[in-house]
């Protein structure tokens, strides 16, 4: 297991996290309702294999040293209904290639050059005010997709919501297949900022994405 020193407890990390508490806003009562995350492909690269360790510290295998190799991120964001309430203990997972644009995946493209210090796969479990977080590397391109992380949200025993994060303003967008099958106010629903945290001595960033999810669970089992 990891140290506990490396991250904030899983239902306690917010308070030890001065720039994760400016990004989230407090729950409140909505006009109307809210535009649901547009759902996309789960993609043919959800481990097929999952790690031993799932924990939401994509850098760091288990206790081992040696970090994996990319830009520090911070993710946050908060799992939503339609009408604006957080929803509690929903499961949120992501996946995302390595540096190498390699996946936890037999069949990934580049598996000969995968970064075996990159978890490539993490879950969180939502706050009281539906709130996740998560430490991996700024996604990377690789041939024939602009840089991405994938998401799943579970909740209640069922797949809710499977989609995709983009970086806001990456060139590569605009010529993505998967991106390019939605319409452009679809697409601005899937874009995070990656920005740069101020004093960050080794150039770590912080993105924010909420995820609106609907009252219909996907046509598809929950993952296990």
């Amino acid at each position: 297991m990891k140290s506990p020193l490396v991250l904030p407890n899983r239902r306690a990390f917010l308070g030890a996290s001065a720039f994760g508490a400016a990004m989230f806003t407090t729950a409140g009562l909505f006009a109307e309702q809210l535009d649901l995350t547009p759902r996309q492909t789960e993609g043919p690269f959800y481990p097929d294999r999952l790690p031993l360790d799932t924990d939401n510290d994509l850098l760091r295998i288990n206790d081992q040293i040696t970090p994996a190799v990319g830009q520090i991120t911070h993710l946050t964001g908060r799992v939503l209904s339609s009408s604006g309430e957080p929803l509690r203990n929903a499961q949120v997972e992501i996946w995302q290639c390595d540096a190498n644009g390699a996946y936890l995946h037999s069949r990934s493209g580049n598996a000969e050059n995968r970064d075996s210090n990159f978890q490539g796969f993490g879950r969180f479990l939502t706050d009281s005010e539906g709130r996740y977080y998560f430490r991996t590397i700024k996604p990377v391109a690789y041939p024939g997709r602009t840089p991405h992380i994938h998401y799943a949200v579970d909740h209640g025993g069922q797949r809710m919501l499977t989609t995709q994060c983009y970086i806001q303003g990456e060139p590569q967008n605009a010529r993505d297949g998967v991106l390019r099958g939605i319409t452009p106010q679809a697409a601005a629903l899937l874009m995070a900022e990656f920005k740069p945290i101020p004093g960050s001595k080794i150039n770590e960033l912080a993105a924010n994405f909420n995820l609106v999810v609907g009252a219909t669970p996907e046509d598809k089992p929950r993952r296990r």
